[in-house]
């Protein structure tokens, strides 16, 4: 990358549309090198599979072992052509000073030392997005949809309101992949719903308070619950599932079609957009052409499509040049796969209606790995635009202007942050 474009888009200011910072992890005082990697997505190399309901589940619930070379070798070495691992590890090793060698068996004991240090330190989190130089981050906090970030993490935080619980409600005992259940939140705010109609209007309510808790968007996640086929809303089938365990299939179908259907209808109104993932989870069901009747019966609510719905990028793209209520946030995926990340944003890039349509985030538990996400993603968008500039297809100032767009600009304007 030409010096030049890689100092530009290095002193970009990133708004990060897209972590998992909980107190419970990203704060954790009990964190040593083998936790990081496995509460990392370096953790599907060997440990849980995405495609599994309880993989997040099981990530968060890992008891801190010692850290020994022999845990950390499937990572390094038996998985270390796997770009989870690099990004991760290389990250590791610039912050805690070993980036000229990386992890070895000669220094991991020293690094392994230095993270439980640095972890016992308060202001190491805020440290790390410092060097990032992230100036703003929306986090997904599954474990509790209805944090309010700010006194948790920080004035630079705001949230989404995850959907996926009040989606499946249709009994008090109804639970998401994650073990959330909507009528236990809904008594959290002190509403207690005994019917359908009750239901309904307290999700209208729920939505109504987003901004006092400092939640910015919806995020639809329930890739990892069903497939993403949300149906016209049949109200009387809907109905049908309400107060029953198990109702049947196409009941329980109707319940959930119809409460994702009026989130939307409610986001559209509040100028929410909706966070949707696509790609991977319980991939039979999570192609991003499932989405588009979800898409066209909403004009009004912006969706913010992520992922590049790997591995469908091209008809995410297809799908952003056709509707103008459909965004990208590139989070993930150049984690996955730095290749395919850098030809799918040459794609993207003459693809698009207009420049506001791209924004990235890391998508990540731990700042270790916010931090190496981050830093790859600055690199990787760097080189696409100098082969923008070299081909001729960008002047340079065409190319700095999409970078800011990209690190910035455009995730201020669509979730309207101040």
């Amino acid at each position: 990358m030409s010096k030049t474009m890689s100092d530009f888009v290095n002193a970009c200011q990133v708004v990060d549309v897209h972590e998992h910072h909980m107190s419970e992890v990203a704060h954790s005082r009990d964190v040593n090198l083998l936790k990081l990697f496995q509460q990392s997505y370096a953790a599907w190399t060997s440990h849980v599979l995405p495609s599994e309901p309880k993989a997040t589940g099981d990530m968060l619930s890992t008891a801190t072992e010692p850290t020994t070379w022999e845990a950390l070798a499937p990572f390094l070495e038996r998985s270390g052509s796997n770009a989870f691992v690099r990004n991760l590890a290389g990250g590791v090793a610039e912050l805690y000073g070993v980036a000229e060698t990386g992890i070895t068996r000669d220094n991991w004991e020293a690094v392994d030392a230095l993270v439980r240090l640095r972890h016992r330190e308060a202001t190491w989190p805020s440290e790390v997005i410092g060097r990032a130089a992230i100036g703003r981050i929306v986090t997904d906090p599954f474990l509790d949809p209805l944090m309010d970030p700010r006194p948790v993490l920080g004035q630079s935080y705001d949230a989404v309101l995850r959907i996926n619980a009040f989606a499946l409600g249709w009994h008090p005992e109804s639970r998401d992949h994650n073990g959330n259940c909507g009528h236990t939140l809904l008594r959290r705010l002190g509403m207690e719903v005994k019917t359908f109609d009750d239901y309904c209007d307290a999700i209208r309510e729920l939505v109504a308070g987003c901004a006092r808790r400092n939640h910015v968007a919806l995020k639809n996640a329930l890739a990892y619950d069903r497939d993403l086929s949300f149906d016209e809303p049949n109200e009387d089938l809907a109905r049908q599932a309400w107060g029953q365990r198990s109702p049947s299939p196409a009941a329980r179908k109707a319940f959930c079609d119809f409460v994702v259907d009026l989130f939307c209808q409610l986001a559209g109104e509040a100028g929410l957009p909706v966070q949707t993932h696509l790609g991977t989870a319980i991939i039979s069901g999570s192609h991003p052409l499932r989405m588009t009747g979800l898409i066209e019966r909403h004009p009004r609510t912006r969706f913010l499509l992520m992922h590049l719905a790997y591995p469908w990028s091209r008809d995410l793209l297809g799908m952003a040049f056709v509707y103008r209520n459909v965004w990208l946030d590139l989070c993930w995926s150049f984690l996955l796969s730095p290749s395919h990340f850098k030809l799918a944003l040459h794609e993207a890039i003459e693809v698009l209606p207009d420049e506001s349509r791209m924004m990235i985030g890391g998508d990540c538990l731990h700042v270790e790995e916010t931090f190496a996400a981050i830093q790859g993603a600055r690199r990787l968008i760097g080189e696409v635009l100098k082969e923008k500039v070299a081909s001729g297809y960008f002047r340079p100032r065409d190319a700095e202007r999409l970078a800011v767009r990209i690190l910035g600009e455009n995730a201020r304007e669509l979730f309207r942050l101040s």
